[in-house]
């Protein structure tokens, strides 16, 4: 059995982006939502999806802007993609998904959260993100990431091939190299390669000696890492935090809640209805 865990928000700007606009017959614009649910329902018809849950940013900041005021807002989204945000979960709730609102945790959180509550009780848990932070939540080949625009399928291996380093390293990897996504600088001077190669050698953060005379590897510029790690080591502590996932969000749903029953026929085509989204309706794999 496998779990697919989807990122919406994802999903949801992807869609805004890479769809034509298009209103409602009421002059909204629903044109991302239209492209997620699209999405969605090619999941849907996929052999061997039977368990899926969608996270959402509902709100896109959560408990980390109190931690950094540098980090990421929901400053310099479009109104128009904005406007389409609670349309979009209705509709997935619509299609009979189940789907996690969150507003004091992410929706990444919301994700690894799952990963490690039913890891023992699948075959497989897939998350469908290509968002880099959520390699850290990869376990063997039993939890994985896959970014389904490219078909790339990251286990354990393939995470330590990309990144260089194991899963559990990947926020101390974020910390030093910044994530521009999420407004994380990172530590001056360090970059993906001696990062990789650094934490490969002490794979945590707080193990990295601070004088680079006692490093047990040579890296190139080590005097000016070391130099930097140290006038910034409690910065960087502070974006380990920030780029680590949380593991304790307050989900009620049990596993069995997540299998999808097909899609409530009349809920769902009074959605379609409402927005002008009939070839979608016709597009659908199963009617509860």
């Amino acid at each position: 059995m496998l779990l697919h865990l989807v990122d919406g928000t994802y999903e949801l700007f992807r869609a805004y982006f890479g769809r034509p606009p298009r209103s409602n017959p009421h002059g909204h614009p629903v044109g991302a939502v239209h492209g997620l649910l699209d999405s969605m329902i090619s999941l849907l018809r996929e052999s061997g999806v039977t368990h899926v849950a969608v996270a959402f940013d509902t709100v896109i900041e959560s408990f980390r802007n109190e931690l950094f005021d540098g980090y990421k807002t929901g400053e310099g989204i479009e109104p128009d993609l904005w406007a389409q945000f609670p349309i979009a979960e209705e509709g997935l709730r619509a299609l009979g998904l189940t789907v996690w609102s969150m507003v004091d945790f992410e929706a990444d959180d919301a994700m690894a959260t799952a990963a490690l509550r039913w890891v023992d009780d699948v075959d497989q848990i897939m998350i469908c993100s290509p968002d880099k932070d959520m390699t850290q939540a990869v376990i063997a080949d039993r939890v994985v990431t896959y970014d389904r625009m490219r078909q790339v399928l990251l286990d354990e291996d393939g995470v330590r091939g990309k990144f260089g380093v194991a899963p559990d390293s990947i926020p101390d990897y974020l910390a030093l190299v910044g994530d521009t996504a999420d407004g994380v600088p990172g530590v001056p001077s360090w970059g993906a390669k001696s990062a990789s190669a650094v934490l490969a050698e002490y794979h945590r953060l707080d193990r990295i000696p601070l004088d680079e005379n006692e490093w047990t590897i040579k890296v190139r510029g080590a005097g000016r890492l070391a130099e930097n790690l140290r006038t910034h080591l409690a910065d960087a502590k502070l974006y380990r935090t920030l780029t680590t996932l949380r593991r304790d969000v307050p989900i009620e749903e049990s596993l069995e809640d997540l299998e999808w029953q097909g899609v409530p026929r009349t809920t769902f085509e009074a959605f379609c209805e409402k927005h002008g989204f009939d070839t979608i309706r016709d597009r659908v794999p199963r009617w509860a």
